[in-house]
């Protein structure tokens, strides 16, 4: 039946289901060692904005050039939001107690405070949402890759709200609803995503072939 021919959009849909689920299990793989998430996440969005595109052909050498290719940046980028994150959540964890414990004065000062950890906190996130997919896709620095994931982040605000939603409802779902769907886990969150991100990053960097066609683009 046609329906369920290879090049039907449900047979594609199943392929593309499955390979979340593969790519799933190579980022967990990957990231046991925990100083390794940043190139593997990197590893996993070079893949699926691969099939976001539809230019993918073997998974597991995609994933592993791309995890040997972008390990270093990815690594270090990883470590400094690690340093960050446990930064900010140490912070708030005092600055909560602080303002619980305090009356008058000092307890607007502590709000003030706390209001100003929860800004850096959403910034933090937003910058988690797009750094390692811009890994994944263009060349910069360190600075000018976190710079630019929280900019690209402000600037399409609503795609940086799905793309938390994605993530939270796979969260969801996953502790609350039904466990076993952490087979697909990040890996499906990063394949939603990536439909998102793919025009984005697309609009939001430099791509000189395009600019030879006289069609231009915009710097990352």
């Amino acid at each position: 039946m046609k329906f369920f021919s290879y090049e039907s959009r449900f047979s594609q849909l199943l392929l593309k289901l499955c390979y979340s689920c593969y790519l799933n299990l190579l980022w967990f793989v990957c990231s046991i060692p925990i100083v390794t998430i940043g190139a593997s996440t990197a590893a996993l969005y070079y893949c699926t904005l691969k099939i976001a595109d539809d230019d993918y052909s073997y998974m597991a050498r995609m994933f592993f050039r791309a995890f040997r290719e972008n390990f270093r940046q990815s690594t270090i980028l990883w470590l400094i939001l690690l340093a960050l994150g446990l930064l900010l959540g140490g912070d708030g964890y005092i600055v909560y107690h602080l303002r619980a414990a305090s009356t008058g004065a000092p307890a607007v000062f502590w709000t003030l405070v706390l209001a100003l950890l929860i800004a850096a906190a959403v910034a933090y996130v937003v910058v988690l949402l797009y750094v390692f997919p811009l890994v994944a896709r263009v060349s910069n620095t360190n600075f000018a890759m976190l710079k630019n994931a929280l900019f690209i982040g402000i600037r399409y605000l609503f795609c940086t709200i799905l793309l938390f939603a994605i993530h939270a409802a796979m969260l969801v779902l996953v502790v609350r609803v039904y466990t076993p769907l952490i087979i697909f886990g990040e890996g499906l969150c990063a394949l939603l995503s990536s439909y998102l991100l793919a025009n984005v990053i697309r609009a939001c960097t430099y791509d000189p072939n395009r600019a030879d066609d006289g069609s231009g683009g915009d710097g990352a």
